[in-house]
């Protein structure tokens, strides 16, 4: 008789403490997904009814928005205590809550639609964008482990937050000034959405200017965080340099992106067709940094969420073919076999059920050899182990034997076998 005593896998996190950790949970993370889902659905119906909707005015935005989105609610699902997840949830939502809240102003103020929530909208739409600029550069900062590189860089940060809070005070109280008095219309209101407010009175104007300090201070703490993330890839080895090049080409691609909007060469004043779509690309370059920290994630295994992705692939896939195969033995029993409606979906419906399991058994293992390496390899260590021991009759053989399989399988912190006199 043998008993056996695994020691699980142990890895370190960065770990809040007391209701920031409560707060910063799986649960949390699905709930500011939806929220944030719903922000990218509504984009479409919400520039119908400010007549603004074209393909640049709907493509661009939501072809930057989607990725941040996406990937934030994969790794704060995933990794809830690692702040990166949630910097890439800011910068989505708060992009996505900026466009929208743009547009339903548009409507309201400059095309007299009798909605509710209008001076909501106009502050939430002069303002949201700020806190995305201030999330951007953090996220390259932290990667890949969800900490700052120092303790100095602690006081960088807190002083970058300070001006970002000056800045979005700002971008509020100008909003604010120009409701309080009575100037917002369909002449001050810019139908472009965003930052809105156009044409207003020059005693209020500065505050519109209060987040200057804030936009050096992003272009400069990108421009340190690239530096920074340079100098760890220098410093990095095997994976984890795979992982840190993946970043750096997407932190260069927002660098080249900045640049762009700094020279003036994609200012938007667009008088062709190739001018127009110039003038775009700078814009969709922003999401080339949520796409990097995807590659390193799943290529490169960061945050070990290939079982998630696995198992979401898997059942996308077998939804797909299932939901064809019942379709397709509807159509073929009613149309060309004539039974009747009701047989026919009875028929289908017990074919598909049939099919589930065989099916979904075949996907998930073609999957796994793909996206789920470390599922994929440990079974097949496992198989191995067992076609061995059939033919082993030494004790000590197949006691190494069996740790050489749990390491290789599962990677244990400790492994140990106690065999019972």
């Amino acid at each position: 008789m043998s008993r056996v005593a695994i020691a699980g896998l142990t890895t370190e996190s960065t770990t809040t403490t007391g209701r920031l950790a409560r707060l910063a949970s799986p649960t949390t993370a699905l709930v500011v997904g939806l929220v944030e889902g719903a922000l990218l659905v509504a984009f479409a119906p919400i520039l119908v009814v400010a007549h603004q909707f074209t393909l640049s005015n709907f493509g661009t935005p939501f072809l930057i928005e989607t990725p941040y989105v996406a990937v934030g609610f994969l790794l704060a699902r995933r990794q809830p205590q690692t702040p990166i997840g949630w910097l890439l949830l800011v910068v989505g939502g708060a992009t996505a809550l900026s466009g929208d809240s743009g547009y339903y102003a548009s409507a309201v103020y400059g095309l007299h639609r009798a909605l509710p929530l209008g001076p909501l909208a106009l502050l939430l739409g002069n303002s949201m964008a700020q806190f995305a600029l201030l999330a951007l550069p953090l996220v390259i900062l932290v990667f890949p482990d969800g900490r700052l590189p120092s303790r100095l860089w602690r006081w960088v940060v807190a002083v970058y937050l300070v001006l970002g809070a000056v800045g979005v005070a700002g971008q509020v109280a100008f909003a604010a000034s120009a409701l309080i008095g009575h100037h917002v219309n369909a002449h001050t209101v810019s139908p472009g959405g965003g930052s809105i407010l156009v044409n207003q009175p020059s005693g209020t104007r500065w505050l519109s200017h209060l987040d200057a300090p804030a936009l050096g201070a992003c272009l400069l703490l990108i421009l340190a965080s690239v530096v920074v993330q340079v100098r760890n890839y220098r410093l990095s080895a095997g994976v984890r340099r795979q992982q840190m090049k993946s970043l750096m080409g997407g932190a260069t691609v927002c660098v080249l992106a900045l640049l762009a909007f700094g020279s003036g060469t994609a200012n938007g004043n667009s008088s062709s067709l190739v001018e127009e779509i110039w003038s775009q690309i700078p814009w969709i370059a922003f999401s080339a940094l949520p796409i990097s920290i995807s590659v390193a994630v799943l290529r490169y295994r960061l945050y070990e969420v290939d079982r998630l992705v696995s198992r979401t692939l898997s059942y996308a896939v077998l939804t797909a073919l299932l939901g064809g195969t019942f379709i397709g033995l509807i159509a073929l029993s009613t149309d060309t076999l004539a039974l009747s409606g009701r047989v026919g979906v009875a028929a289908s419906t017990l074919i598909a059920a049939a099919l589930f399991n065989p099916l979904r058994l075949r996907i998930q293992r073609v999957v796994d050899r793909r996206f789920n390496r470390a599922h994929y390899d440990a079974e097949a260590t496992v198989a191995a182990f067992t076609a061995r021991l059939r033919d082993a009759v030494e004790i000590d053989a197949i006691r190494s034997d069996l740790l050489d399989a749990v390491n290789r399988a599962v990677q244990p912190t400790h492994a140990s076998i106690w065999i019972k006199p």
